[in-house]
């Protein structure tokens, strides 16, 4: 607590100490609040422009800028991508992901994370870092939910101002995306979100509203979806009533990049930079529309000052942003990253207390998996950061032990560019008998998307066109692609079909004419991949229907391999001599990424190398590398330890490698539930959103409403695998001497929560201290429990805190649709105080009076 209040407190003084900018005055924090002064210097040069020059200004230029306007004295304005680390201009420290952040239930370390991003931006004279993201976690596919910080409102909102707060306190605005409810990465351009106002204001906004009216961000930017039925950077609702209205902001509202479809529709409902180019938003779109009256004046000029007060009030006008005294590979801001990645590793199984691993009787131990190596430090897509140094998970094992244990390593499985690349189709025969291996894969190229009329026909000798190959042999104004073969078993057993391509385009995979793979020419998921039976000698015919998006050169590709075959010999070698396995499986970047969604099972062969390994040694411990749950039903009865890695970071593998050893006990708490399957999860019916004719929009229904999450699962009585706010350690806790005051408050009163967290085990750990509410005798149906406070302590063994924390008016709200509003309705609530959603051992009644 103490901690926390100090480097809070520290992060205020900073921005405090920042003088008004004017001439001549550098400004090395920020942002100050507005005033006079600065709206009269923003009148200045807004007068100075022509409208022309307005309408330039609100268009970005060369991807990652803001244009210069040099007779007027305004600057270009730098942009990096964000938000795990400053990635767009050399390499830089890697952060963890910001699901791993949120398991950290730390706000003091989202601060210090803050400040060290302000550190590297300005390093790179960088003015905007675009982060954080705050899209809440509704179903574990979304490729970029390890960039978001879980599934709940109050978490996300807690961890996300001190975020802010200390980005800003170097003078770099924070860019809060994506705005808003961009809940999956499948087809993000064209489907809307669809959700109805009291789900919106409670689940999906409150991180937004706290990062505008708490954290004070400069930036936000509009997601790529529509939200019920309007694009986000034109959805007036959105925009004008709740942003910038309602909450009263007043900096820059972007968009993502490429995600303006409409000219006049974004000027006028409150899009104030188009990103990465003004494509629409433009002179040649926004003059006659002006002069026509369908767009004013005052419209534009409210984006130009928009700009302009922002860059003053974060001093961009009166100092160099690039402060060389700072080192690109800043080595305190990598303790940052140590910490997060200790912090957030979250222990879900230790059966048999099999951990900590101790030196004295495990000499060797087996690294196995494809994330063991080389280091996986973060999912794909924009917020991928090249690391100065990095430590994975075998090298940290290695390190760790040194010469006290032998550490062994193999990847265990091929690669999917092996198995695409290794596939052996059957040749056809030429006329004197003999076979072609180079005329395998027939190949029927139409000139329409719909396999119709006369093909040009041709051969490949087999199916890598991606991600490396490119489509020599094959027409390259192709709309439909038909590609045919027969593959012969070597032995009978269950095969793999791993099928790819990229995204925009879509395929159909049918073995023996049945349809068994398949994906629609949308912004897609990642490889996918079948298991099917198959007997040795028994020819099956293969059908690839190949669907092209754009009329480019075919980007598509197949593989092949026996189940049994996947798993090299040496890895279960290893595994049968080794003490222990440390078994690395999960994802990487080319698995799950911004711009497709991933799939809910472990990726190919995965499940089949942890079944073989637990049969050949009983000490496994699994290290899940992910943004999230998965299945895990074929292994987890099987192996007596697991632990959630998320994406921990240039820094992973020495954190894992200090807790499996002892040096640290794990801490990590869960910020989401991990469902005991996809289909016990709230969200299963209502993920995607049912097919619709090309240019149509598709329609995504969040019909399960608030209940996601615990929310879904306390309130039904349903079992997740793992609770929300869950995470075992070496040492054990006690909470006890709950007291509420008062117990009876007014509606608009404050109620006091104080309570004891003993450390009652032998070792020092850290624990998050949780506080929920519920509301039975609300006139609404509202969820059993609502996360509304936590607090994380440190203690060393037998050692106590005395924990008090504060419920507002809004901690016992919900909202109330009918009035537009936030709604306590008089009666009775219940507290609870424990360590996970479906563990709170103490309990308490209020009543709240009118």
């Amino acid at each position: 607590m103490r901690t926390q209040t100090f480097e809070r407190l520290a992060i205020a003084i900073g921005v405090f100490l920042c003088a008004l900018p004017g001439p001549g005055v550098v400004c090395a924090q920020g942002p100050v609040a507005d005033s006079p002064a600065i709206e009269q210097r923003v009148d200045a040069l807004l007068s100075r422009l022509t409208l022309e020059q307005k309408i330039d200004l609100i268009g970005g230029v060369d991807s990652l800028y803001i244009r210069a306007v040099p007779e007027i004295g305004f600057p270009r304005l730098k942009m990096s991508d964000g938000p795990l680390g400053v990635r767009s201009w050399g390499p830089d420290t890697a952060y963890a992901g910001g699901i791993a952040l949120a398991a950290t239930w730390d706000t003091a370390l989202a601060g210090r994370m803050g400040v060290a991003m302000g550190h590297d931006a300005r390093a790179r004279g960088v003015h905007f870092l675009l982060g954080p993201g705050v899209n809440l976690y509704r179903a574990p596919m979304c490729g970029r939910n390890f960039e978001y910080l879980g599934e709940d409102p109050f978490l996300s909102a807690r961890m996300v101002v001190p975020y802010i707060e200390g980005v800003q306190s170097q003078g770099v605005i924070a860019t809060v995306k994506h705005y808003a409810l961009n809940n999956q990465e499948w087809d993000r351009h064209n489907a809307s979100s669809d959700v109805e106002e009291r789900t919106l204001r409670e689940i999906y906004l409150p991180a937004f509203e706290a990062a505008i009216r708490q954290a004070h961000a400069g930036s936000v930017m509009n997601s790529y979806n529509l939200v019920n039925g309007v694009h986000a950077t034109q959805n007036g609702h959105l925009n004008l009533d709740i942003l910038k209205k309602e909450w009263g902001f007043d900096g820059i509202l972007m968009s993502d990049w490429g995600a303006t479809y409409d000219g006049v529709a974004a000027a006028n409902n409150g899009l104030d930079l188009e990103m990465p180019d003004p494509n629409f938003m433009n002179r040649k779109v926004l003059l006659p529309a002006i002069q026509a009256g369908k767009v004013s004046v005052a419209t534009v000029d409210d984006k130009v000052r928009r700009i302009f007060r922002t860059a003053i009030r974060f001093g961009f006008l009166d100092r160099d942003q690039a402060d060389l005294s700072i080192p690109l590979n800043n080595l305190p801001d990598r303790e940052v990253a140590l910490d997060q990645a200790r912090e957030s590793i979250v222990l879900l199984k230790n059966d048999k207390n099999l951990l900590p691993l101790d030196l004295k009787t495990t000499h060797t131990i087996a690294v196995l998996g494809p994330d063991a190596w080389p280091a996986v430090t973060g999912g794909g897509g924009s917020s991928t950061v090249t690391p100065f140094e990095l430590i994975g998970i075998m090298t940290g094992m290695g390190k760790f032990a040194g010469t006290r244990a032998k550490v062994l390593y193999a990847r265990g499985l091929p690669t999917a560019d092996d198995v695409f690349g290794n596939t052996k189709f059957v040749g056809m025969k030429t006329a004197d008998g003999k076979v072609d291996d180079s005329k395998a894969v027939k190949v029927e190229t139409f000139d329409n998307p719909d396999f119709k009329g006369t093909a040009t026909v041709s051969y490949l000798s087999n199916l890598t066109l991606w991600p490396n190959g490119d489509g020599s042999g094959t027409p390259a104004k192709a709309q439909s692609v038909r590609y045919t073969a027969n593959y012969l078993p070597e032995k009978s057993g269950n095969y793999v079909f791993l099928a790819g391509t990229d995204s925009g385009n879509g395929y159909k995979l049918l073995v023996d004419g049945k349809p068994v793979l398949g994906e629609v020419p949308r912004e897609g998921r990642a490889p996918q991949f079948v298991e099917l039976p198959l007997t040795a000698g028994t020819p099956v015919a293969i059908q690839l229907d190949y669907y092209e998006a754009n009329a480019s050169t075919p980007r598509v590709s197949l593989g092949i391999r026996a189940l049994d075959d996947l798993i090299s010999p040496e890895a279960l070698k290893i595994a049968a001599k080794a003490d222990a396995v440390v078994m690395a499986v999960g994802f990487d970047p080319s698995l799950e990424s911004e711009g497709y969604d991933r799939s809910y099972r472990l990726p190919f062969g995965q499940d089949a190398l942890l079944e073989a390994v637990s049969k050949v040694n009983k000490n496994v411990i699994v290290a899940l590398t992910g943004g999230g749950d998965v299945d895990t039903h074929r292994w987890l009865a099987n192996v007596p330890a697991f632990l959630q890695n998320w994406y921990p970071g240039q820094e992973g593998g020495t954190a894992l490698a200090e807790i499996l050893f002892g040096e640290r006990s794990p801490e990590g708490k869960l910020p989401i539930s991990f469902a005991r399957s996809w289909e016990e999860n709230p969200v299963h019916d209502n993920y995607y959103a049912p097919a619709v004719p090309a240019g149509e929009t598709p329609h995504v229904k969040y019909a399960e409403g608030v209940w996601i999450g615990y929310r879904y699962y306390t309130s039904t009585g349903k079992e997740p695998l793992y609770p929300f706010g869950y995470g075992l350690s070496y040492t054990t806790f006690d909470f006890r001497n709950l007291q509420v005051a008062p117990k009876d408050a007014s509606v608009s009163g404050k109620v006091t929560v104080a309570f004891d967290v003993v450390n009652s085990g032998k070792v020092a750990g850290g624990e998050v201290a949780e506080l929920y509410v519920g509301d039975p005798s609300a006139k609404v149906k509202r969820p059993s429990k609502e996360l509304k406070g936590f607090e994380k302590v440190h203690l060393a063994p037998g050692a106590s805190q005395h924990v008090t924390l504060t419920l507002d008016a809004r901690a016992f709200s919900y909202w109330d649709t009918d009035a537009n509003r936030w709604r306590v309705d008089p009666g009775k609530f219940v507290v609870y105080v424990g360590d996970s959603s479906e563990h709170t051992p103490l309990t308490a009644d209020i009543t709240l009076k009118p």
